[in-house]
């Protein structure tokens, strides 16, 4: 008799473990913390397609997500700043590329290494 309880209320309990797990599943994921945007689609399309993604239009799309996020009051996410100023050297406009790298770092202390060897190697680059 204390074998066949123990079998029932294994097999409920495990029935019951498999229903929250598979029910959490179906549960929507909180919104995202940052405000993508464009974003993912231009790294995609300067890798996959580089000439689809030209500096210009990454310029116009990355600007307009950024006054976006801050519209819909969100972080953009890590990156994207980076990659702006990228695109602004890209069109010899060195000054808003600094301005966007340094925004990147302050958002993104962690970036700080990696930020400051782009500005490094432009800087170098100039001379």
């Amino acid at each position: 008799m204390v074998v066949g309880m123990l079998n029932y209320k294994s097999t409920h309990l495990l029935i019951i473990i498999v229903s929250l797990l598979f029910l959490s599943g179906c549960v929507k994921p909180a919104n995202d913390i940052y405000y993508w945007g464009e974003y993912e689609q231009l790294i995609h399309d300067m890798y996959v397609e580089p000439g689809k993604a030209d500096a210009v239009m990454q310029i116009e799309k990355l600007t307009a997500d950024i006054q976006k996020a801050e519209g819909a009051g969100k972080p953009v996410p890590p990156g994207m700043y980076a990659h702006l100023g990228l695109m602004y050297a890209a069109q010899g406009k060195s000054a808003q590329g600094k301005a966007a790298l340094l925004e990147e770092q302050k958002l993104y202390p962690e970036s700080s290494t990696f930020v400051q060897g782009l500005i490094d190697r432009a800087s170098k680059e100039k001379l």
